[in-house]
């Protein structure tokens, strides 16, 4: 028997949402929002705030996947670096970007205040620093340098350290950034958007969705309305079309992160929001206590389903997590999904006629979901925003997207070639240790099969319903994940988060021996 492991975000052990039902009639609002994560609630809270009834749909609790998963960074600073923006996009894109994430720092700040939610929302300095534990290499001095100077350029407040707190290598810093704690602050929104109209549904799959009028399908119900958000974090098809939105999605590179959570004596290190120049980089912040500190540290990023076994990326986080500081006790370990895109920039905008989606965060999902929210009130009342055009999802490509969307959809061929051809072994059930599961052959067919805590064996079809990848089995998680296009499956085959939106085919366990 193989011992899970708990993955129970630091969030999710701190704070709960209110429940909320299954539609029990058909409705009319104005509008329709898929996804009850950051990006839902605060679309929800916001159009609401603008007069108009909105119904918001979680496929399964609220802030529960994605949104209660992340480290909650509220950062301007996008992945890619300020530099790079004006290499690629020139400065006054440059700057939008910037703009942006800012924008949507001050917006959280404001609803802060205006509903004094207690979510300690805090300003604190962001700083991007070398790598540590190792000589700071001269190229990385170089690479630092620049971007104080682009910031510079672009007039943003920032400023090169030859030595920043706590880490004592080179950095530059950025002020007014900030942290929150995500699900105390969205318990507070949500709990306000049922009523005068509006609703909330939980557990609740939107299924077939339809224009003329805009009608979306739950729970056996019709849920009608003028204006349709998809917050999702991947889109749905939407009305959009099944082949406009697949190609939509090869635009789309889904990675897993992993984070770790730590108590740690007050006062240890500073409050402020850390994170390396690495390709995949390290990243670290606070939640200050009374008696203790929590330090949250992540990294460890890859493509969703490319690792043979998960649990390794703690042990490498803790290892380094222990170096920096011995004196750290680590109490939660969980892992989450960021989106990149193939230029670097979200999608967020209009895909069809009063269809308005927002995908693409890397690893700002705080604030550009946020973002998404303000930009799709504007588009919902008509108003000009000033970042429509350079988030627009149906944008050309920007220099470099089209490198990017070969290198990152060649995945694709090569796993599904590999996969199909050697994925699955001829072993019996019984080989399926509890807590634990693998592909194997059944009647000559691929099946991902896995045993529960309790013993009992549940089939399902190996290919992912998207566009028929071999998925693999996810021993931290507990989960079936696509290596692909990044589709992620609970043990039972259902969806837990997309581009896939049926479940894995289930299959009985007969008295059938691979």
């Amino acid at each position: 028997m193989l011992v899970a492991m708990d993955t129970l975000s630091y969030w999710h052990d701190s704070a709960a949402l209110p429940d909320f039902p299954k539609p029990s009639k058909d409705l009319d609002v104005d509008v329709i929002i898929i996804g009850g994560g950051l990006t839902g609630i605060t679309t929800a809270h916001l159009m609401k705030k603008a007069g108009r009834t909105v119904a918001l749909i979680e496929r399964a609790r609220c802030a529960q996947i994605d949104t209660g998963h992340t480290t909650a960074h509220l950062t301007a600073m996008p992945d890619m670096r300020l530099h790079e923006l004006i290499r690629h996009f020139g400065k006054q894109a440059a700057r939008d970007v910037w703009d942006a994430g800012a924008a949507a720092i001050d917006q959280i700040a404001a609803i802060v205040e205006e509903k004094n939610i207690d979510c300690a929302f805090a300003r604190r300095d962001g700083v991007l620093h070398a790598p540590a534990g190792a000589a700071v290499a001269p190229e990385s001095i170089e690479e630092l340098k620049r971007e104080a100077k682009a910031a510079d350029e672009l007039g943003i407040e920032a400023h090169y350290m030859e030595s920043v707190p706590f880490y004592h290598v080179p950095g530059v810093g950025f002020s007014r950034q900030a942290h929150f704690h995500p699900l105390k602050y969205l318990s507070a929104l949500v709990a306000r958007i049922p009523g005068g109209g509006s609703h909330v549904f939980e557990n609740t799959e939107a299924g077939e969705i339809t224009d003329d009028p805009l009608t979306v399908s739950a729970n056996g119900h019709r849920i009608r309305g003028r204006y349709l958000v998809l917050a999702t974090h991947t889109p749905l098809q939407g009305v959009s079309g099944t082949l406009g939105a697949l190609l939509f999605q090869t635009k789309l590179s889904l990675y897993t992160s992993y984070a770790i959570g730590a108590r740690m004596p007050a006062g240890t290190i500073p409050d402020a929001l850390f994170w390396d120049t690495k390709n995949a980089h390290d990243y670290l912040r606070l939640e200050t206590g009374r008696d203790f500190d929590y330090v949250i540290f992540g990294g460890e990023d890859h493509k969703t389903g490319q690792k043979t076994d998960t649990r390794l990326a703690y042990g490498r986080l803790e290892e380094r997590l222990y170096r920096l500081l011995p004196s750290a006790k680590v109490e939660h370990r969980w892992s989450g999904q960021v989106i990149e895109t193939n230029d670097g920039l979200p999608f967020i905008g209009e895909v069809a006629k009063n269809q308005f989606i927002g995908t693409g965060f890397a690893g700002n999902g705080m604030t550009f979901g946020t973002l998404t929210a303000m930009m799709a009130v504007d588009a919902l009342l008509g108003r000009d925003n000033r970042w429509k055009k350079l988030f627009d999802p149906s944008r050309r490509k920007w220099l470099g997207g089209t490198w990017s969307y070969l290198s990152e959809n060649k995945d694709y061929p090569y796993h599904m070639l590999k996969d199909w051809l050697t994925k699955g072994a001829h072993e019996s059930l019984s080989s399926i240790l509890r807590n634990a599961g693998k592909i194997i052959l059944v009647d000559g067919r691929k099946v991902a099969a896995s045993r529960d805590p309790a013993g009992e064996i549940t089939l399902c079809s190996a290919v992912c319903p998207h566009l028929g990848c071999i998925v693999d089995w996810n021993q931290a998680e507990q989960t079936w994940d696509c290596p692909c296009h990044g589709s992620r499956f609970k043990p039972t085959g259902d969806v837990i988060s997309g581009p896939a939106e049926s479940a894995l085919e289930k299959l009985a366990v007969a008295d059938t021996e691979a």
